[in-house]
């Protein structure tokens, strides 16, 4: 283990032995943090937090902090932060709180850039992008593979779907399906994120399947559930479309459309 001798670990810490934790750093009570992860100068954990193995959290970062909530009561809430996460400066990922379910959660190989706000209560899944200044308000879930571009949002309780992209600047007040590309001021969907889908190494006719299956919802004027009708009888022959249609059936924010 490396701790450099001007950081505060607390007693209640739980460590592996090879984690290292950079000058004027603090991890507070119960924190623990698995192998192979690096912490940097300047960094604030607080708990309880778990973080697992090989994430680098970068200078000047504040993790695992009371949730900006003002119904918040000191409760014994989480952060839970799974591998191979890159967090870096200025980062401020709160807890969760007891009106949703007591954990902030964030999963494996997430690139999250500079002045990153994740609020409580939120869930972002695998493979995500959040560019510099990208903030979740809170209780925002997201779906594995999605960009947040720089300066783009979510407000409060909105579901992003898979592999989606929100361009810079925009904000989304809506759910946004899988697969969905969004831009603007308001934010309006554009197409779907073929460039991203490809790079997944979707095949040309998976995104083929998935543009029609787009044009369903948003070009044949059918209602919502007309159109997820419609594509449920496609899902046998293109399962690509499964995921799609289950941000459509999960949406109580209603999608942008």
């Amino acid at each position: 283990m490396s701790i450099h001798p001007t950081a505060i670990v607390a007693e209640s810490a739980k460590l592996a032995a090879d984690v290292e934790i950079g000058p004027f750093t603090i991890i507070g009570d119960q924190v623990e943090i698995d192998s192979g992860t690096r912490i940097d100068s300047h960094v604030v954990i607080n708990g309880p937090t778990r973080i697992g193995r090989d994430n680098h959290i970068y200078q000047f970062a504040s993790i695992g902090d009371d949730p900006q909530d003002k119904k918040y009561a000191d409760e014994p809430t989480r952060l839970e932060i799974g591998d191979r996460n890159t967090i870096r400066e200025y980062c401020t990922i709160s807890r969760g709180t007891v009106q949703d379910q007591g954990i902030t959660s964030i999963g494996n190989d997430n690139w999250i850039m500079a002045y990153v706000h994740i609020a409580h209560d939120c869930r972002v899944g695998n493979n995500t992008i959040f560019a510099n200044n990208a903030t979740l308000a809170g209780h925002v879930t997201v779906g594995d593979w999605v960009i947040f571009a720089g300066f783009s949002g979510a407000h409060q309780f909105c579901h992003v779907g898979a592999h989606s992209f929100l361009g810079m600047y925009s904000g989304t007040n809506r759910d946004v399906p899988a697969y969905t590309m969004v831009a603007g001021q308001p934010a309006e969907p554009r197409g779907i994120n073929s460039e991203g889908l490809k790079r997944r190494n979707f095949s040309a006719e998976q995104i083929r399947n998935i543009k029609n299956a787009y044009r369903v919802v948003y070009r044949k004027g059918l209602k919502l559930t007309e159109a997820i009708e419609e594509l449920e009888t496609l899902v046998a022959s293109q399962p690509e479309l499964r995921i799609f249609i289950e941000s459509l059936q999960v949406s109580e924010r209603g999608i942008l459309r």
